[in-house]
């Protein structure tokens, strides 16, 4: 009778344990990773994102469709929606230089990035995440509308070590920015607060900027070389912001900073919207170039990116 109940008793627990099993097999299995999931793109439309403004910086905010023409290669595009953007919800991604090379400007950054934060940040709409780099890319915010957690995070750096940029706005896009679907129903940004000088890095800058550019990001520079000699980090950022239609802020004094920040809210307020259909449509997952024109106004300046990658069917 003893065996008879041993038995028993190792039945139940082999059948509890193959029960079990698959609940186990599903804990374990690895994360997804979200850097590999499909983004959805219309491949029927490209939307272009611009800012104008007069030779003085002075922003033009009153323009409509017929004041500007959009080729794509060299041909000639049908606008198909145009709009006045004032609204949309802001998609930020902050990303501050804790490098060793910063160390002595550092305060003066966390001071304006804060400030930048409490007013742009609108918690019913916006969401900014927050990225310190020196060796490595670190995520110290996710995306988040809770400006006190922003602020506290940016003031919780502290510098040192080498700078890996081009990795931190790799990261910055591929991970978090483009995966806010519809792309067009939010306006992406990145701030780099830097001196541009890149020496740890594992991807390239042409790298960094085409990951920007297949999510949609315009790039904003800050420099932190306050040395008024133009340096080769001071030529990145306005490579990398020009590509993407946004703007390299390279101020005299440390000072300056938040008049940077505060110059790039204003921007991000008062730019307009176009979307045409290529023709012709070519889904061959190349870069397509594109050029922005206003019709007969030699006097405005245009800021918008130079062409977009298009998915690959």
């Amino acid at each position: 009778m003893k065996v008879l109940w041993i038995a028993l008793f190792g039945v139940l627990v082999l059948t509890l344990a193959v029960a079990q099993q698959p609940a186990a097999q599903k804990q374990a299995a690895p994360a997804v990773d979200q850097s590999a999931a499909p983004i959805t793109v219309d491949v029927t439309r490209v939307n272009v994102l611009f800012t104008v403004t007069d030779k003085k910086g002075r922003f033009i905010t009153d323009l409509n469709k017929e004041d500007f023409a959009v080729a794509e290669n060299k041909k000639a595009q049908v606008i198909q929606e145009f709009t006045a953007e004032t609204d949309l919800p802001l998609r930020i991604a902050i990303l501050i230089d804790t490098s060793n090379s910063v160390r002595d400007r550092f305060k003066f950054e966390q001071e304006a990035a804060s400030e930048f934060v409490n007013s742009v940040i609108r918690p019913d709409q916006d969401k900014a995440m927050l990225v310190s780099f020196d060796t490595t890319p670190e995520m110290v915010v996710d995306l988040s509308s809770e400006t006190e957690k922003l602020v506290k995070g940016i003031h919780d750096l502290r510098p040192g070590g080498g700078t890996a940029l081009y990795d931190a706005i790799y990261f910055a896009c591929r991970d978090r920015l483009q995966q806010d679907q519809p792309r067009h129903k939010f306006r992406r940004a990145i701030i780099i607060v830097s001196d541009g000088d890149d020496n740890q890095s594992r991807v390239t800058r042409d790298q960094a900027l085409e990951m920007a550019q297949k999510a949609d990001v315009v790039l904003y520079g800050i420099s932190t070389n306050i040395s008024r000699i133009d340096t080769d980090g001071d030529k990145v950022l306005n490579y990398l912001t020009s590509e993407t239609g946004g703007q390299a802020f390279l101020p005299f004094k440390v000072q300056d900073l938040a008049q940077s920040f505060e110059n790039i809210a204003n921007e991000l307020r008062r730019q307009y919207n176009i979307f045409y259909r290529p023709e012709p449509l070519k889904a061959d997952g190349l870069y397509h170039a594109v050029q922005l024109r206003a019709k007969d106004r030699k006097d405005l300046v245009i800021r918008a990116r130079k062409g977009y990658y298009a998915p690959k069917l």
